[in-house]
């Protein structure tokens, strides 16, 4: 309780601070409350954030929750409400649980722009850099391979409340379940994904459990990390298969080592330069229409009425390209 008041608090002094620089600077303020601070994903987001809004001349801060409690991100959001930035940037840990802030931050002239929620409503605009059943469904093929076309795989997920996670998940179980019927789901998903201790303890009791359990399916970046090492304590390497997206840079040496198989990422530092570009083409007043091209998305095709802009920009993560990925600082 301690160190959520004192994350909370920090949270205040930091938008109220990036509040009153930009008014000093005359800048337009964007606040992005991403799922949970700390990790090397929102980390190289943060990165990307900064530098684009430097180059924009955007005063954009990132507000990363001590855990991936929804309540965490209500409470951030309205501290930014409170703090009069012009736009507000998410990543929803639960879209339904922030669906009434972002009505009183749309309702307060604020602009919202979200990632990885194509599924809210209180929105200007919702961007992806990948579809959902394309992300679900290239894992899922990667996954069958690995796995021969047969045995038993586990699936994992940030949360149980992460609709794009779980939209991963369903696409990934429905293509698995169609083209490869040897292939079993063990259980239900587990929303341990965002946590490398939940995933390697969940990872350990599963196999302890499970002795035919020769797969991983992790969508989460902290996922394939914690069921990573859980196969390497286990001696499982090339026995047991992880995939699914996570950081190279943190995952680098467990590629290798042969105890992650691979995923696909998008670049969450490219996202983090998308929100800033979107933000600033809200507040100018641009009209984003099908053809618009918006770098770091490339020519979209926005569905205006779901007021989302989805785009496939996958990066395979394999011992071929993980060096060069996490040399990016990603």
């Amino acid at each position: 309780m301690k160190r959520t008041l004192t994350a909370l608090l920090g949270g205040v002094a930091l938008v109220a601070g990036l509040a009153l620089a930009a008014a000093a600077q005359d800048k337009p303020t964007m606040g992005i409350v991403v799922k949970i601070g700390g990790i090397p994903w929102f980390n190289a987001m943060e990165t990307g954030i900064k530098e684009k809004g430097e180059a924009l001349g955007v005063d954009a801060t990132m507000i990363g929750p001590t855990s991936a409690d929804p309540a965490l991100q209500v409470r951030a959001i309205e501290d930014l409400i409170a703090a009069g930035v012009d736009v507000i940037g998410v990543v929803p840990n639960d879209e339904a649980a922030l669906e009434p802030v972002l009505e009183k931050a749309r309702a307060a002239g604020i602009k919202v722009v979200a990632h990885e929620g194509p599924g809210l409503n209180n929105v200007d605009w919702d961007f992806e850099l990948a579809s959902a059943k394309g992300f679900g469904e290239t894992h899922a093929e990667l996954l069958a391979q690995k796995m021969g076309g047969k045995g038993e795989y586990a699936m994992f997920v940030g949360s149980l409340t992460v609709p794009l996670h779980n939209a991963w998940a369903d696409a990934a179980i429905a293509y698995l379940g169609e083209k490869y019927p040897d292939m079993k789901l063990i259980g239900e998903r587990y929303g341990v994904a965002e946590s490398v201790d939940d995933s390697r303890k969940t990872a350990l009791d599963l196999m302890a459990a499970n002795p035919n359990l020769t797969g991983f399916l992790a969508f989460g970046s902290q996922g394939p990390i914690g069921a990573g090492r859980a196969i390497e304590e286990q001696r499982k390497i090339g026995a047991v298969h992880v995939l699914g997206p996570f950081s190279p840079g943190q995952g680098r040496d467990l590629v290798k080592s042969g105890a992650i198989s691979g995923g696909f990422m998008w670049n969450p530092a490219e996202a983090g330069r998308v929100f800033v570009t979107m933000g600033k083409l809200l507040l100018d007043g641009t009209e984003i229409a099908d053809g618009t091209e918006i770098e770091g998305l490339g020519v979209v095709h926005p569905d205006a009425a779901g007021k989302d802009i989805i785009t496939d920009n996958l990066i395979a993560i394999n011992a071929d390209t993980v060096d060069g990925l996490a040399d990016l600082g990603l």
